[in-house]
């Protein structure tokens, strides 16, 4: 199964970092690969959010299970329904010296075995362009001059 891992560096505390990343239903409005992202449910920690993507052109959509830590400032989610067999990973922030290291994590699989082993380096290597993008436009957004 393809496993995906980014990270970047952020000059910006992780305190107001999360507060963001928590807002996903507002990803679209400052990440392109976006479409939309629809919260279902709340529940105490947790929400089930509906994403749609927009990769090269190919619409992938999926519902999502998403869990705030919000003592450790961390998010875990997994898909519980979607085009993917399986996806899932975690916002990781962690304290450096300059701000915080954002890492973000996703472990995916096709769901087709015959055909896996040709598209999921073609995938993985665009949910590693969209990972970094996404943690681009986090960058821009808590770097932003005031």
């Amino acid at each position: 199964m393809p496993y995906v891992e980014v990270t970047l560096p952020v000059q910006c505390p992780r305190e107001e970092i999360y507060p963001i990343l928590k807002k996903m239903e507002q990803y679209p409005d400052f990440m392109e690969d976006l479409v939309s992202v629809t919260v279902i449910e709340r529940n105490g920690n947790t929400t089930i959010t509906k994403w749609v993507s927009n990769v090269d052109g190919r619409i992938i959509k999926w519902t999502e299970l998403d869990t705030f830590d919000d003592e450790n400032l961390h998010i875990a989610y997994s898909q519980i329904e979607g085009d993917l067999k399986k996806m899932q990973g975690e916002w990781i922030l962690t304290p450096i010296p300059e701000g915080t290291e954002i890492k973000l994590t996703v472990d995916f699989e096709f769901g087709i075995p015959m055909i896996a082993g040709l598209l999921n380096p073609i995938l993985k290597k665009k949910v590693r362009l969209n990972s970094e993008n996404m943690l681009k436009a986090i960058k821009e957004r808590v770097e932003k001059p005031v």
